[in-house]
């Protein structure tokens, strides 16, 4: 049986961590978390404007790794359809327990042997960044007779620290896993280096934004570079002054993260 923390009435599963009580409760939580959307979405639509670009092109990824099923209802009651979750066994604790219009996304690095979990279960995988992943998703999306939505991973900084192919990279990859039965390429993804200025990201998004162009002209078969996942709760507006359709933001929904992992 799983074991759980109890605060003000949540039933939190023990993977979320010890809590480090400083998350607001009840309605103060609500209202937090509907005013911290209403700021997010009004910045995302200010950036589109200042980049000439239809606010409906940006798609709000609610990143709900750590939190608890209660505070992702209350991001759902405020609209948010869209969660990012970044680990497959708290992603699927939480699937049956919340609505099944919630599409999901995977954002987190993917081991292989947790592909088989995932097929069906999420509308986008973000970060493939092998060929033998995509080998993996293609065969069990084969098994399942569906086909599953990825992006393709690019560490365009070249941090050591972070996952995904290099730039030069990219297109061998976006190749073989085009080639692949059950996969549909749909674009690419990046993480910027952490930085305290979000302009120091621009050169990055810019640069994923130049690669995805320059692989949707190739006319690579079953790929659509109609994806740019990019830009987080620090550097968002920059992101979609630079064309991300995908913007994955959690502190910035939810507040900082108060668990002892």
């Amino acid at each position: 049986m799983m074991r759980s923390w109890f605060i003000s009435g949540w039933r939190l599963p023990v993977w979320l961590g010890k809590p480090n009580v400083r998350w607001k409760t009840g309605k103060g939580r609500e209202k937090m978390i509907r005013e911290n959307l209403e700021a997010v979405q009004g910045k995302i639509r200010q950036a589109c404007e200042r980049a000439g670009r239809p606010v409906e092109d940006v798609t709000l990824i609610a990143v709900s790794k750590t939190k608890p099923v209660e505070m992702i209802m209350e991001a759902y009651e405020a609209g948010i359809r869209d969660f990012g979750e970044n680990k497959v066994q708290e992603l699927m604790d939480k699937i049956p327990q919340l609505p099944s219009d919630i599409r999901w996304h995977m954002i987190g690095h993917l081991q292989r042997n947790k592909v088989k979990y995932l097929v069906g279960k999420v509308a986008m995988i973000h970060s493939v960044d092998s060929l033998r992943l995509a080998e993996e998703i293609s065969r069990e999306a084969v098994k399942q007779k569906t086909v599953v939505k990825i992006l393709i991973e690019v560490n365009v900084a070249g941090e050591e620290s972070k996952f995904g192919v290099s730039p030069a990279e990219t297109e061998s990859l976006v190749r073989a896993a085009a080639a692949l039965p059950g996969i549909e390429v749909c674009g690419l993804m990046t993480i910027a280096p952490l930085a305290e200025n979000p302009e120091d990201s621009r050169i990055f998004f810019r640069a994923l934004k130049k690669l995805s162009v320059d692989m949707e002209g190739k006319n690579i078969d079953n790929v659509h570079m109609v994806c740019l996942s990019m830009g987080m709760t620090g550097d968002y507006e920059t992101a979609c002054e630079e064309g991300a359709t995908f913007v994955r933001v959690g502190t910035g929904i939810f507040g900082e993260r108060s668990w002892q992992i």
